[in-house]
């Protein structure tokens, strides 16, 4: 018997961690019955289509979510034609809110698991495994799968599954051959304390932690292992104290080197004693995710985020100062008492703080969520086919979300690749603030036509110059030695940028700058192995009349008497930005 567990996830890196765990819990015995099938919805439907007919299961199981439900009603509905004996089963949070409509409207599924899947599906295989399949009770459900909680049959719902005992969840991830160059996802917890109104983890109101000493030994196996990257599922990794202590101890005690873990933290809430662990973090080993949402006093108190903002704001920078963990900080489009205005504030407050990553999402109204029951009190319409996202509200209008849906690509390309930092330092200053910045950017794509023809990620820095000449004129020769600094910050280029001055009055000052250093190994004594040549290939000098790299300031930034040489060492990287080390000669 083989019971198959479908998975569609957004990109080929991620994983779907649910069926990991569903397969694992099943046990020893009933585990060998278990094949995980994981695609894209990016993938070819046919292809999907054919793989999971040629795999010959006995049941499917398929991880329903808001980004793969219109992909999972296609594919239900044409391998009842293909495998019309084979049950399929249904579960994930897109489903386990409406079940019974999700059953009438789709005849072609058998049930769906509501909630927590673990022991359900233990059960669910047994049964098939059993081979249970008659017919009969007063009540009108199958035989023997009426005796298993949570499960939501076309004749009737079972009785509900009770939150299970963490200590009962053994590890996933035994065979990591199966996750190789894909994210590795990991629990240490299972729900949230906070309430908010747009989120799913606020129904489950128990927050249940693993025992830590099972959490340091499978840490081990990813540590032992060197997997690249381990991204913790915990709602709000840091709501109990001593256990997030405890877990960013042990890994920085044990740190290999090599792997990296992400959390989901709530910063305002960082006591002493975690700042202190976070701080001698080795550069690269943690990154944070940080969910700010909005800085507006209404919005927060709307959808119940108890957050200090000054606080986070301290947090954020102090974790900054330690240029060793990377942040993200995210913000939502579309809440209540929200307003253009309101969130263009609370944009330049989290921009303010400077994270490497600032994520602009829209509001997801979510099944089973508070924002759901009061989406008509607050004038939230939003799209009816997942992801349920906003169109407008009493606050925001439609055109108004469409230019914040552009600003959003702007700040994705500029901001968050972290290929303009110093460009738009020095630019922003031009502006009344961030917010107008990308605003104005946004405007300038629309009007080129680059939201129809993007250019590519090289010609975007001659876009950035023929917009910062536009709105900045006179500091043209700065804006384009900013963007050549930032270029080769990242890049060995083979060839030079249109924008970049000439260097051929340069050259003899080069070639013996190369020839000196081979002999004296003055700014690149670790690479005694190596001839001028080899040097030249490895780094790039180049000239600058502006300090660009000490972010000038608008006001005052002047050209130097003479030429000021930096050299870029590629093969000694920042490992938090992929910064190129930076000499000055």
């Amino acid at each position: 018997m083989k019971f198959l567990l479908v998975a569609l996830n957004t990109k080929y890196i991620h994983s779907n961690p649910a069926l990991y765990s569903l397969r694992a819990h099943a046990g020893e015995l009933l585990r060998k019955h278990v094949e995980i099938a994981e695609y894209t919805i990016n993938s070819m439907f046919g292809e999907v289509l054919s793989d999971i007919y040629k795999k010959k299961p006995d049941a499917i199981g398929i991880s329903c979510y808001i980004w793969n439900i219109s992909m999972v009603w296609e594919l239900t509905k044409e391998l009842k034609k293909l495998l019309p004996d084979v049950p399929i089963w249904l579960g994930g949070p897109e489903v386990s809110f409406d079940a019974p409509k999700c059953l009438e409207e789709h005849p072609e599924i058998t049930g769906v698991m509501i909630g927590e899947g673990e022991e359900t599906f233990r059960e669910l295989l047994a049964y098939y495994v059993k081979k249970k399949e008659t017919f009969c009770g007063e009540d009108g459900l199958e035989t023997g799968l009426s005796d298993i909680k949570g499960l939501c049959l076309p004749s009737g719902a079972t009785a509900p599954r009770e939150l299970m005992d963490l200590s009962a969840l053994p590890f996933l991830y035994e065979d990591l051959s199966e996750l190789e160059n894909r994210i590795i996802y990991y629990e240490s917890s299972r729900g949230c304390p906070f309430r908010c109104s747009y989120c799913l983890s606020s129904i489950d109101k128990k927050v249940r932690l693993r025992d830590m000493e099972t959490v340091k030994k499978e840490l081990q196996f990813f540590l032992d292992k060197r997997v690249k990257q381990v991204k913790f599922v915990d709602r709000t990794f840091n709501c109990n104290h001593a256990h997030a202590v405890s877990i960013w101890r042990y890994i920085l005690e044990h740190d290999n080197g090599v792997t990296n873990f992400h959390f989901e933290i709530s910063a305002d809430i960082l006591k002493e004693e975690e700042l202190d662990l976070l701080s001698k973090m080795r550069p690269g080993l943690v990154q944070l995710e940080i969910g700010v949402q909005s800085v507006n006093p209404e919005t927060l108190c709307a959808i119940h985020r108890n957050m200090n903002v000054e606080r986070l704001e301290e947090v954020v920078a102090r974790i900054n100062s330690g240029n060793n963990v990377h942040q993200h900080l995210d913000l939502i489009a579309g809440l209540p008492f929200e307003d253009y205005e309101s969130f263009g504030r609370s944009f330049d407050r989290v921009y303010a703080m400077k994270p490497e990553q600032l994520q602009l999402g829209f509001l997801k109204v979510l099944k089973g969520s508070e924002m759901q029951e009061r989406a008509e009190e607050y004038g939230i319409c939003y799209t009816d086919k997942p992801p349920y996202e906003v169109l407008f509200t009493k606050w925001l209008t439609y055109e108004e979300v469409l230019r914040l849906k552009r600003v959003e690509e702007m700040v994705e390309l500029y901001y968050n690749s972290n290929q303009f930092v110093h460009t738009l330092g020095f630019l922003e200053q031009a502006f009344s603030s961030p917010f107008r910045m990308f605003e104005a950017l946004a405007e300038f794509y629309e009007e080129q036509g680059y939201f129809i023809n993007s250019p590519a990620r090289s010609y975007r820095y001659q876009v950035l110059l023929a917009f910062a000449c536009a709105k900045d004129r006179e500091h043209e020769a700065v804006y384009r030695e900013l963007l050549t600094y930032d270029m080769y910050l990242r890049e060995n280029l083979k060839s030079r940028p249109e924008f970049a001055k000439d260097l051929t009055e340069f050259k003899t000052f080069t070639r013996e700058f190369y020839r000196k250093e081979e002999e004296e190994r003055r700014y690149l004594p670790d690479y005694s192995a190596y001839d001028s040549k080899q040097l030249a290939r490895m780094t790039h000098l180049e000239a600058f009349s502006y300090p660009v790299w000490e972010l000038p300031k608008r006001e005052t930034v002047t050209a130097a008497n003479r030429p000021r040489f930096v050299l870029f060492d590629y093969e000694v990287r920042n490992p938090l930005t992929g910064d190129a080390k930076i000499i000055e000669i």
